[in-house]
């Protein structure tokens, strides 16, 4: 039978890069980790790493432990925390990854029902490819995002959508709302990057419609868009959710595009009950999910 202390041992080492840094890591001799890999490339009767110089190497088969050692201890980690949130009067804590494109009032929207089963979320933003990464790896339990992942493994949960409107200052929006869309041919836009798929289908439409507005700025992250946006730099698109905050008014609509938001998971054999919370719930937005 597989021995999972030695297996614990090759996973330090494969992850530290040395016998010695795993060692430290584990709190005991080199020794003691160089005879328990040894045992468990005997048990397998392959050869996990190669040296190269002073160096180890992973090998074909040492990869594919590795990959496999990495759920192991993953499902391990899920499992303590069940059995000590569900059991041991511990707070559950939800690990999530949202994409920096989404406003902060949407992630919270889609969160509340979260909290107010009193779990704990420890949230992280950042750009979806590295939350996926993430998720694949088990550090996040699920990931929010404005666009579906398509990542091998990952499970797209569509939340819900919702109309797209044009903002900006109270001054800003009244000089553009007669004529819209029209009016907003050279107008000043603070925009997202080019690099996400919202900022794509945004150009299309002013391609559509013959417009081409003023780029004051492109911004990867929506709170700092909508700071710019708060002192009068531009007007910015966003999704018409909700009243805007801060002196901000609403243009006008963008017909033909919309707004969606996902919560992306991962195959997982012990599911996290917050996760089937945020991706099972029936509403959004006011209106039901597809």
């Amino acid at each position: 039978m597989l021995n999972y202390h030695h297996l614990r041992y090759f996973w330090a080492v494969a992850h530290e890069g040395s016998v010695s840094r795993a060692a430290k890591k584990l709190r005991v001799t080199q020794p003691t980790v160089s005879g328990q890999l040894r045992e468990l490339q005997h048990s397998l009767g392959e050869e996990l790493f190669r040296r190269t110089g002073r160096s180890l190497e992973l090998t074909d088969v040492g990869r594919a432990t590795l990959a496999i050692a990495d759920e192991i201890f993953a499902l391990g980690d899920q499992l303590v925390e069940t059995v000590h949130g569900k059991y041991a009067g511990r707070p559950i804590r939800l690990a999530v990854g949202l994409s920096d494109a989404v406003p902060k009032r949407i992630a919270h929207q889609i969160l509340a029902p979260v909290v107010a089963e009193r779990i704990q979320i420890s949230c992280r933003e950042g750009a979806p490819a590295r939350l996926i990464a993430d998720l694949a790896a088990h550090t996040l339990d699920i990931v929010i995002s404005d666009a579906p992942s398509h990542a091998s493994g990952t499970h797209d949960h569509l939340l819900g959508d919702c109309a797209i409107g044009v903002f900006g200052t109270a001054r800003l929006a009244r000089e553009v709302r007669a004529g819209f869309p029209a009016s907003l041919e050279g107008a000043p836009f603070l925009l997202p990057t080019a690099n996400t798929g919202f900022r794509r289908e945004l150009d299309a439409w002013f391609a559509r419609h013959e417009i081409k507005p003023r780029v004051i700025g492109e911004f990867e992250d929506a709170a700092l868009l909508s700071v710019f946006a708060e002192s009068g730099a531009g007007l910015f698109v966003a999704p018409d959710v909700e009243s805007p905050t801060r002196g901000l008014a609403r243009a006008g609509l963008i017909k033909g595009l919309r707004a969606s938001f996902y919560a992306i998971t991962v195959e997982r054999r012990l599911v996290h009950p917050a996760v089937a919370l945020v991706a099972g719930a029936e509403k959004l937005f006011g209106t039901r999910r597809r």
